[in-house]
């Protein structure tokens, strides 16, 4: 039984290279990335490298990983050009990770469709306008590729603490993402899979306010949208557990920017048969 990991980052070598030639964000320097508008941040390129993508892999005892780049490097902030050059920096190298895994690491792309991917990766805010991406999400639907919503760049407040934008700009932008998707995406793309990162932002919490106030809680119900575990622990997995089961959750640890044995832990607590539902059966859906 293959276990599967649904969120781990990549930068391969090419991403990184094109990030540190760059003068302004974002960018890599000494070590730290710069970003716009959220800031700077001390990391070592090389804990999201193959290697460590594989080593985490290991650590966690899961077979494979999908790997992706995330959204909240603002490169979809940048003009047409210079996003380009990098996105096309990380599908280099992403095909050349995949290769050299020996069926390890499968990648998204940044996107839209790309060849020899298995499926793409959007940021949240993206599903705010869903005629402006219609075609592309028209296009993974009929190539019955998948669809990963992650948060993109973040804005905070001046002043705020470091934690404010992965736990109140991130889980906003999800709970968003999560809402339009229910309201026009599900009945538009009935065929899409779709996995929203962290929990939607725990946006399955607010169901029942939803439903006080008109909402049919069967479109959330719909067997094409996926929830990843990604940074929560027991009692967040239990309260999704008692709403959906385990038929609409997948094990996601978002690694290297969280240890991905923390969530990991947390989900094996409840047994084999969720192990076999969150890291093997729902993954496998994904991916056929």
């Amino acid at each position: 039984m293959a276990t599967y990991d649904v969120h781990q980052h990549l930068w391969p070598a090419s991403l990184v290279q094109a990030l540190a030639q760059r003068e302004s964000p974002p960018l890599l320097r000494d070590h730290a990335i710069v970003l716009e508008p959220e800031g700077t941040f001390e990391l070592d390129p090389a804990d999201y490298g193959v290697e460590a993508c594989l080593g985490n892999l290991d650590r966690a005892g899961v077979d494979v990983a999908i790997v992706s780049c995330p959204p909240t490097l603002g490169i979809d902030l940048l003009d047409d050009e210079e996003a380009e050059l990098l996105r096309s920096a990380y599908h280099e190298g992403a095909r050349a990770a995949v290769e050299q895994s020996e069926g390890r690491l499968l990648a998204l792309s940044m996107g839209r469709f790309e060849e020899g991917f298995a499926g793409a990766i959007f940021a949240a805010d993206d599903l705010a306008d869903l005629d402006r991406v219609s075609p592309l999400l028209d296009d993974l639907e009929r190539r019955r590729l998948f669809v990963f919503v992650h948060p993109g760049a973040a804005r905070p407040p001046a002043g705020m603490p470091a934690w404010w934008a992965s736990t109140i700009d991130y889980t906003t932008q999800m709970q968003r993402a999560y809402g339009s998707w229910l309201a026009h995406g599900v009945a538009r793309w009935p065929d899409l899979r779709i996995v929203f990162a962290i929990l939607a932002g725990g946006a399955p919490f607010q169901l029942e306010r939803m439903q006080a106030r008109g909402f049919d809680i069967t479109n959330a119900l719909h067997p094409t949208i996926f929830l990843d575990t990604s940074s929560y622990g027991r009692r967040a997995l239990e309260l999704c557990l008692a709403t959906f089961g385990a038929r609409q959750i997948v094990f996601g640890s978002d690694a290297p920017v969280i240890d991905s044995t923390i969530t990991l832990a947390h989900v094996r607590s409840f047994g084999q048969a969720a192990v076999q539902a969150l890291c093997h059966d729902n993954p496998t859906v994904l991916l056929t």
